[in-house]
């Protein structure tokens, strides 16, 4: 897999690297972007081998929130098939392993993990990164990763795990520290297994009947805004784990939809904070929480709609400048020095050139901002 492959004649300064389930996981876990869901019930197979969406590089396979309880079974037993196709077609070099996303299943609750992962045959094992853990909390966590643990003991393989934060009890302020500082001490356990946290912005706005609307970001409804802070606040002191964005619930694919070659030449962030329109509302709407997203501390975001990848991942990759910038604090001892907007302090900034490093090998360095809508085109 590599990004941006939605637009192969693109020019970057550096280009994205390429990466697969085996790639470190210092890296992998910079390079979920865009993570694609669909219920497990869809027969996705020959979309890939297709290469229906080019820009798709991570898609989960749902048995929970999008598919209903009586269709488990064969949602189970169609994700089974999936995974049998492609390790035929990869047998039959019909289609590269390097074409094939990293793959998720999110599981129903414990119980439904075990089951599952009783059915994997072995051969399926390669063409799976993880699973993901919905309603995951002090509770359930220890289950969760006792059994993903055996479960990579018995298959010989890294299977990684994607705990989703979402409950009641981290959005009541009441219990949520506490909450947060159990579900981490589990996670510290077996970190090496831990891919990426993943949030449910729909469910914490469900315990407080809101619903962000096409016009506001998750960070305009303050009672979700405040959960997720610390969530980031928790999980990624001192860059110890990666937490994924909420989902954008809009989408607006159509025929008629401004193509990027209409667009000017601007300075996309402001733009975007400025509310100029510029796509149209929804996908103006996801590019802006994007911005806000990456100014907060997510990297990446869940995704509904195929027409959300070229943005997520397009707003990913690094500007020169802040490569540079990152550049040079991560080869400086110590200090403060000049950088390419302003001063650089060495120590306080070196987590954030850390990420900057680690998102430009992912996604690759652009020009400027203004590049920003050249790389968006499909």
């Amino acid at each position: 897999m590599k990004h941006h492959q939605y637009n192969p004649s693109y020019q970057f300064v550096i280009p994205p690297v390429d990466f697969n389930k085996y790639t470190d996981r210092s890296l992998l876990q910079y390079c979920l972007g865009a993570t694609m869901y669909m219920p497990g019930t869809k027969d996705f197979a020959q979309a890939i081998i297709d290469k229906k969406y080019p820009g798709l590089t991570s898609m989960v396979m749902c048995f929970e929130d999008a598919c209903k309880e009586e269709d488990v079974p064969a949602a189970e037993q169609n994700c089974l098939r999936v995974l049998e196709t492609l390790h035929q077609k990869v047998e039959n070099k019909e289609l590269a392993y390097e074409d094939i996303p990293l793959i998720f299943f999110r599981v129903r609750n414990v119980e439904q993990f075990r089951h599952f992962a009783k059915l994997l045959p072995i051969e399926s094992v390669p063409y799976i990164t993880g699973f993901n853990f919905p309603k995951f909390n002090s509770l359930n966590a220890a289950a969760y990763m006792d059994h993903l643990v055996d479960l990579n003991s018995r298959a010989g393989e890294v299977l990684y795990g994607m705990p989703i934060i979402e409950d009641a009890r981290v959005a009541y302020k009441e219990s949520r520290l506490d909450e947060l500082i159990a579900v981490k001490r589990v996670l510290d356990q077996n970190k090496e297994l831990v891919l990426n946290v993943r949030v449910g912005g729909t469910d914490f706005s469900s315990c407080f009947g809101v619903r962000r609307g096409i016009n506001y970001t998750i960070y305009d409804i303050m009672t979700v805004s405040n959960c997720l802070m610390d969530i980031l606040n928790i999980f990624t002191r001192n860059n110890d784990y990666t937490v994924s964005g909420p989902v954008w619930e809009y989408f607006r694919a159509n025929k008629r939809m401004k193509g990027m070659e209409e667009l000017p030449r601007i300075d996309l962030q402001q733009t975007l904070m400025k509310r100029k329109a510029l796509v149209n509302d929804a996908v103006d709407g996801l590019m802006r929480e994007l911005v806000l997203d990456q100014a907060n501390g997510f990297m990446g975001k869940t995704c509904i709609h195929p027409s959300h990848l070229n943005y997520i991942n397009g707003m990913l990759a690094v500007t020169k400048d802040e490569y540079d910038d990152a550049w040079q604090i991560m080869h400086t001892s110590g200090g403060v020095v000049k950088g390419t907007k302003g001063m650089n302090e060495i120590g306080p900034h070196r987590n954030w050139a850390e990420r900057i490093m680690m998102r430009s090998q992912a996604y690759g360095v652009i020009e400027n901002d203004a590049s920003y809508i050249d790389l968006f085109k499909s």
